[in-house]
């Protein structure tokens, strides 16, 4: 155990200022056995802290290793078990119940030994000794060594000694005279017993004579002694103060790093309390702009977006986990749903009512445009609705079910609107139209074919027209290679019916149905157009800058992205529908416009293609597929079959009675 000792104190303890003064060969009770050891050690340095250290044989060598320490301070009972019987267990309470069986009751009661003189030394009593042998205790402390506690075993670290050089040099001396040491030891240790008898003679002899000086002697070592242990006693309580001091600079430091703990921690909540502040705080004047702000005027509305985007924000806003949590912010959120939905039933209101009154002043001055070919501009009613283009996105962003009701209500009520407009523009066409013929009523050969100048004057007017054609489809395309090979015959022809004049009455009245089709067209076109970008503007059915700008890049259709593909697609079709929606009557009118003028004169067939041609070619230019290009387009068709029943009627081979003049001149 010496050697284990030493092993230890080398190889543990000293690297760590530390001295090994008890050991104790252990193993845990009720398990399997294996064995560790229990050590008791001072600090050599001031304040002196005194451990029990649990020692393990690493399992890879014959090398020790620290596995565990405790401080002395923190025992709270020692249990030896029984105090009569031999038993090698024993109980250490720290913070909790360690249970040991020593190796021998030697060792366990020699351990236990200097357990009681540290605690006597340094702890001033403070652990609790159970079922220990009073005896044990009192061998542990001899009288008159109180003051030196445990001071055998810390001199057992200094059993051997080596010899200084003045003791090597008195050796070598003495050797030196006593050349026959070496070989005849026995004579040389004889005489020096003999020389360590006379010294000791004259030691006792010297002692006694000065019996005095013994005396003072030994009154100055009682008055040492009584000094030592005044100075012992101050030292104790100077001890004590500063293990309360200490004690309480341990609690003191454990105050402040709860103190920073707690610091750490409420700058963290000030941080997202200041989060949730700037990001979820509604102003009350936007709470008023929501709840109460006056959506008619341009500074109320103006106030009301603001109020809106703000509170789109603050619905919007990244909340970071556990703050849906919070009581308040539940009641924010709560907050804003409930401003969400007053706001947005106000503005659905609203812009009913604005819908209605707006559809009823514009109704008031249809009466002014039923004695003129002109529609009613819907200018005003669009630039007083742009102004809620931004809160219409909002309520598109926010409440798609509002947003889906208004564009009902709104297509809903400007096709009633638009019909009734539409309806009673036709009618004045229709009328101006008719006008046109009243003249030539009565007489008989009205419907007949027309005469010379008549056809040669059509004749010009197509050439002149063909240059026009030329943007059309491809039928109309088709029409311009058959009808220029035909004009050459039809020319020669013309020129010869000399017994044939020309109706000067009737080429005016072509050339007015040339300017009431026109003028049809030229009011239709503006209003469709005016409308459409209204819708789009107002519903905010645009193209996305972005989704406009990747298409505008990608070259290759094929690689075009489904997303910006499907997303273009559904924004033209919103807006294509919308438009068919509202001007579901401009069709049925212009087709029963052209069916008119045909039976009017069958020549107006022509005048109605170039006209429908230029302003087709004009529309797709602008935007192919807009609602007035396809809306036109169909119509033009229904033109090009009246044209074709027209040249097959005028043609030299038709079987018609009116054409034998034509068949003559042939």
């Amino acid at each position: 155990m010496t050697a284990i000792k030493h092993a230890l104190q080398r190889d543990i303890f000293t690297p760590n200022d530390e001295r090994l003064l008890s050991i104790v060969n252990v193993c845990k009770a009720g398990k399997k056995k294996k064995n560790c050891f229990l050590c008791a050690t001072v600090t050599t340095e001031r304040p002196v802290q005194v451990r029990v250290v649990k020692v393990k044989k690493s399992d890879k060598g014959d090398f020790y290793k620290r596995q565990m320490a405790w401080e002395l301070r923190d025992l709270a009972e020692v249990d030896a078990k029984d105090a009569s019987k031999e038993n090698p267990e024993f109980d250490l309470h720290f913070e909790k119940v360690y249970r040991w069986v020593a190796s021998s009751t030697a060792e366990k009661n020699s351990f236990i030994s200097c357990i009681w003189k540290l605690n006597q030394r340094y702890l001033r009593k403070k652990v609790e000794f159970v079922n220990v042998s009073s005896q044990l205790l009192e061998e542990s402390v001899p009288s008159g060594e109180s003051q030196s506690v445990a001071g055998g075993d810390e001199d057992a670290l200094d059993d051997y000694q080596e010899l200084n050089a003045r003791e090597e040099q008195d050796i070598e001396g003495m050797m030196e005279v006593c050349e026959y040491a070496i070989s005849n030891a026995e004579a040389f240790a004889e005489k020096l017993s003999r020389e360590l008898q006379v010294l000791d003679g004259a030691n006792i002899q010297s002692i006694m004579a000065s019996e005095k000086q013994v005396n003072i002697l030994m009154q100055l070592l009682d008055e040492a002694l009584s000094e030592v242990d005044t100075i012992e006693g101050k030292l104790s309580s100077y001890e004590e103060m500063l293990q309360s001091v200490k004690e309480q600079m341990d609690q003191i430091s454990q105050s402040n790093r709860l103190i920073q703990i707690s610091n750490t921690n409420n700058g963290k909540l000030l941080d997202e309390i200041q989060f949730l502040v700037n990001y979820m705080d509604l102003s009350k004047g936007h709470i008023r702009a929501l709840q109460d702000g006056d959506l008619s005027s341009p500074k109320g509305i103006e106030a009301c977006i603001n109020a809106s985007e703000a509170l789109l924000q603050c619905m919007n806003v990244a909340l970071r986990p556990g703050h849906e949590k919070l009581m308040a912010v539940k009641q924010q959120q709560h907050l804003f749903t409930e401003l969400r939905d007053t706001f947005a039933r106000r503005l659905t209101n609203h812009l009913n009512n604005v819908f209605v009154h707006q559809g009823h002043d514009q109704s008031s001055t249809l009466s002014q445009h039923t004695a003129e070919l002109t529609l009613p501009k819907h200018s005003p009613l669009h630039r007083d609705l742009l102004r809620y283009a931004k809160l219409m996105e909002w309520l598109k962003n926010t409440q798609r079910e509002k947003y889906d009701g208004l564009s009902r209500t709104y297509v809903d009520y400007m096709t009633r609107l638009y019909e009734r407009e539409i309806k009673d523009f036709f009618e004045v066409a229709k009328i101006k139209m008719a006008g046109t013929t009243k003249e030539g009523k009565g007489n008989k050969f009205a419907t007949l074919p027309r005469k010379e100048s008549a056809l040669k004057q059509e004749t010009e007017s197509l050439h002149g027209s063909s240059g026009k054609l030329t943007g059309s489809t491809s039928s109309l395309n088709k029409l311009t290679v058959q009808g220029s090979s035909s004009r050459r015959s039809q020319s020669s022809s013309l020129l010869d019916m000399g017994n044939m004049s020309a109706s000067d009455l009737d080429v005016a009245d072509r050339t007015k149905f040339d300017k009431i089709f026109e003028q049809v067209l030229s009011e239709l076109e503006p209003l469709c157009l005016a409308e459409q970008d209204f819708i789009s503007k107002f519903f905010k059915l645009q193209q996305h800058p972005t989704l406009a700008q990747t298409i505008e890049k990608v070259q290759n259709w094929d690689i075009l992205p489904t997303r910006c593909t499907w997303l273009l697609n559904h924004v033209k079709d919103m807006v294509r529908l919308m438009m068919n929606k509202i001007f579901q009557s401009i069709e049925t009118e212009l087709n029963s416009l052209i069916a008119l003028g045909d039976k009017i004169d069958s020549f107006h067939s022509l005048y109605m293609l170039v006209k429908m041609s230029h302003h087709v070619w004009t529309a797709q230019n602008v935007d192919p597929a807009s609602y007035l290009s396809t809306t036109l387009g169909n119509v033009l068709v229904t033109v090009k079959r009246n044209f074709d029943k027209c040249i097959t009627i005028c043609s030299p081979t038709s079987s018609t009675p009116w054409a034998s003049p034509w068949r003559n001149s042939m």
